[in-house]
């Protein structure tokens, strides 16, 4: 089904959100809890899945594929019921970038992380793309199951600190795994091992590193949550560490 055209605004720099701008009759969807604000004429009604499935089967289907990427099988529409524009915001729970993509001048598909995906236009598929690379199951970890956004307008994705975006000509591109955000369609992407035994225990990039070959565009991200929350905890730990050895 056609997706709803949509007008948007990206506010702040270093914790960005964005507004959507909705006309009469207009719908985004969103992952739930990601809702800033509204302005009033906006009502909100959490259904499951996409709603770009149609009939109870498919609802079902497209439902179940999200639990598999440990989503909630709910999302939260947003639809402007009066008669004037009204404005909807969104923004992830930690500080970064949202990245707008308009699907169709992609092929109409993109791959992103699980946790990447912000909110849509109505009319966006949401589903699931599993990696089929016998390396990507067993090391892939974040990049196993990725979610697969389907569709001809506005995706919004969310990424942690600065966002680079890539143009790989059939080239390859090796990054850490948790770096990804998102690709088009036509890249071909693998899990392999970072190097040696040496490299993969001394050299604090890992065991496995993402590989992304062929032509399209890539997104990376430079500060992933995983590792922002790794050097949190490590920091907390070791304060823990250092109050109980002053005997406190």
């Amino acid at each position: 089904m056609p997706s709803h055209s949509l007008d948007y605004e990206i506010l702040g720099a270093s914790a960005q959100s964005v507004e959507i701008i909705l006309d009469p009759g207009e719908t985004v969807i969103a992952e739930a809890g990601m809702m800033n604000y509204m302005s009033d004429g906006v009502r909100f009604e959490t259904r499951m899945g996409d709603g770009a499935a149609s009939g109870v089967l498919g609802k079902l289907w497209s439902a179940g594929k999200r639990l598999l990427t440990g989503e909630s099988l709910f999302m939260t529409h947003f639809s402007n019921a009066g008669q004037t524009q009204a404005r909807v915001a969104f923004a992830a729970p930690y500080p970064g970038t949202v990245v707008p993509i308009q699907l169709a001048e992609h092929g109409g598909s993109l791959i992103c992380q699980k946790d990447a995906f912000l909110c849509a236009a109505y009319g966006t598929a949401v589903g699931i793309s599993f990696n089929k690379r016998l390396g990507a199951g067993f090391f892939g970890g974040e990049g196993f199951i990725l979610q697969k956004l389907e569709g001809d307008g506005l995706a919004f994705v969310h990424a942690g600190g600065t966002v680079i975006r890539k143009e790989l000509n059939n080239e390859t591109l090796r990054l850490d795994t948790g770096c990804l955000v998102a690709f088009t369609s036509g890249i071909d992407y693998d899990i392999a091992l970072a190097g040696g035994l040496k490299s993969m225990l001394f050299g604090g990039e890992g065991i496995v590193l993402a590989t992304l070959k062929g032509t399209g565009t890539v997104w990376v991200q430079s500060l992933p949550f995983s590792r922002l929350a790794e050097r949190i905890y490590a920091a907390t730990f070791k304060a823990r560490e250092q109050v109980r050895a002053g005997g406190k």
